[in-house]
């Protein structure tokens, strides 16, 4: 038993301190997701990538916002949310500690407002998605106030009213074939 004693006290303590002191952290730990409402656009990236179905996008009760909702409880902390989102607005910390009383504490919700079309009035994409889109082509192409505001009309019409009115750039494009044959 004395043998035992005075190999241990040699060694030294085996174990860390926590709780009581802080544990150290690989810098890539993968931990909670940080979610930054004001930096999402609700393109739902995050939503199709994530393998486990913690994140969801769905169309809320009201209609008129889309609810983009994180369950913890269901989270495997891949990160495949972080790499797709466009603008960052999603991230891992170093927070690993999440045990709740409730259930409902495991959720994290953001609403974005819908933009309805100009033409028929039916909800069809986020105001939010369509101003970032925006900014991200008068950045680009350096475009005037004026073009922006051509623009934001054909952002803000869905689908099939562009094809109704003509608005679709895609309507004048030919993308036929125009084979000839040559004769030998």
């Amino acid at each position: 038993m004395l043998k035992l004693i005075k190999k241990v006290l040699k060694t030294g303590t085996a174990t860390v301190g926590y709780p009581f002191q802080p544990l150290d952290l690989a810098p890539n730990f993968r931990g909670k997701p940080q979610y930054t409402a004001q930096q999402c656009i609700a393109c739902g990236a995050c939503a199709n990538a994530c393998p486990s179905n913690a994140l969801t996008m769905a169309t809320a009760e009201d209609g008129e916002t889309l609810r983009w909702q994180l369950f913890l409880g269901r989270c495997i902390f891949c990160a495949r949310c972080e790499e797709v989102c466009p603008t960052a607005a999603i991230t891992l910390s170093q927070e690993f500690e999440l045990a709740v009383w409730r259930k409902e504490d495991l959720y994290e919700t953001a609403d974005f407002p819908v933009c309805h079309c100009r033409e028929c009035g039916k909800p069809y994409a986020v105001q939010k998605e369509i101003d970032f889109a925006l900014s991200l082509l008068q950045e680009s192409a350096a475009l005037s106030d004026r073009q922006i505001s051509d623009r934001r009309v054909q952002y803000e019409t869905c689908p099939t009213c562009k094809k109704m009115h003509g608005l679709s750039s895609s309507d004048r494009i030919d993308i036929g074939r125009h084979m000839t044959t040559e004769a030998r």
